[in-house]
């Protein structure tokens, strides 16, 4: 399958996830969206990884030349389930304080 496919699908899904961070008001949507942008990136580094390996690989078959993205993709995916813990945390903080997961019941807690 040509790189092109990959790169058209990680850029719509970039664009899904950043219009859905600007738009929505909903919390638990927001972190959503930016799990979204987090798996087009990692589509993205997946895609080039594997193109430069299958490059390489021609040349010299005893290569590891494109595992550090892999390598990437999986500190990316750690940081992102972190993310995800302290992040439904403070939704569900958010909720019990305002029983409401809307962001902008955020100026509220500045007080």
């Amino acid at each position: 399958m040509p790189i092109e496919y990959y790169i058209m699908l990680s850029v719509v899904l970039f664009c899904i996830g950043v219009v859905g961070v600007l738009t929505r008001r909903n919390a638990i949507i927001i972190f959503m969206c930016i799990e979204l942008m987090l798996n087009a990136v990692n589509l993205m580094l997946v895609a080039f990884s594997k193109m430069h390996h299958g490059a390489e690989y021609l040349t010299n078959p005893t290569s590891t030349a494109g595992t550090d993205a892999q390598l990437f993709v999986f500190f990316i995916m750690v940081v992102a389930a972190a993310e995800v813990s302290v992040g439904l945390a403070i939704i569900v903080m958010l909720y019990r304080n305002t029983h409401s997961v809307d962001v902008n019941f955020l100026n509220r807690l500045k007080n």
